[in-house]
């Protein structure tokens, strides 16, 4: 069985992280399966929104202790992570931060560890109301390796994050949503259901303003204002020539809604 499970519904693309019975903690098989489906799923223009979820009662519990303690898998004695040759462009963190397709984790359960780093390295977080985040990073001998320590203060400031990394704290679905980690907090029942909701609300608007203004926020993150402003208006110039653009003054003339095509 695939240990990443890849659905497309119309616009949206449902990536979903498939060792339930290790409560889908990460292994190379399942690592390698999800840093492709992303780059296919950003470069196919028919996907205007990836939702990011896990099978059965856990999103991602992060190492998979019992392979790393057998002497298996990642994080074995003697697995050395390609640290002679070291190149993070294509790990998931690396690649889900990068691309421009919007992103939602739908956070079906608990996350722990590299859990943790790939539901914040979505765009936005949709949490059941049994789902936690576990920053149990300290409490592993290891740190927020997969972008923990550059996501997390820009989220909740430095004290927040520092506390949070500090004492490896787990975090309910609530103190998540009052910490604004979480966009919204909903039962188990309806997550998926609520996830699909604000992706098909997404989905519906211009995909290549919605990419463009994805990228800019991106960039935002290590510009000054002038250097900001400049790029995007490089970005608004040949979304103002778009057929989309074209698209969406029309309906909005004729009071209806567009129709957008991405071009």
């Amino acid at each position: 069985m695939s240990e990443l499970l890849v659905e497309r519904d119309g616009p949206i693309a449902t990536l979903t992280l498939n060792r339930p019975d290790r409560l889908n903690a990460i292994s190379r098989p399942m690592l390698a399966a999800l840093s492709k489906a992303l780059v296919e799923c950003d470069r196919d223009p028919q996907v205007r929104v990836i939702v990011l979820t896990g099978a059965g009662r856990g999103f991602c519990a992060g190492l998979d202790l019992q392979d790393a303690t057998a002497g298996t898998g990642i994080g074995a004695q003697g697995d050395d992570l390609g640290a002679v040759n070291l190149d993070l462009r294509d790990a998931p963190p690396t690649v889900l931060h990068s691309i421009d397709t919007p992103t939602i984790c739908a956070l079906n359960g608990g996350a722990a560890g590299y859990g943790m780093d790939l539901a914040l390295g979505c765009d936005i977080r949709i949490a059941a109301e049994g789902a936690k985040l576990a920053a149990a990073y300290a409490k592993r001998g290891v740190l927020p390796e997969s972008g923990g320590t550059w996501i997390l203060p820009r989220l909740v400031g430095w004290a927040k994050a520092a506390e949070i990394i500090f004492t490896g704290r787990t975090l309910s679905a609530q103190e998540c949503l009052d910490l604004g980690l979480v966009n919204r907090v909903v039962s188990g029942d309806a997550l998926q259901k609520e996830t699909r909701a604000l992706a098909q609300e997404i989905a519906a608007n211009a995909p290549l303003a919605i990419q463009a203004s994805k990228r800019m926020m991106r960039m935002g993150l290590s510009e000054n204002f002038d250097e900001h402003v400049h790029h995007v208006f490089l970005q608004l110039l040949p979304l103002f020539r778009s057929k989309d653009f074209r698209e969406g003054m029309a309906a909005f003339l004729e009071k209806r809604a567009p129709k957008f095509e991405g071009r």
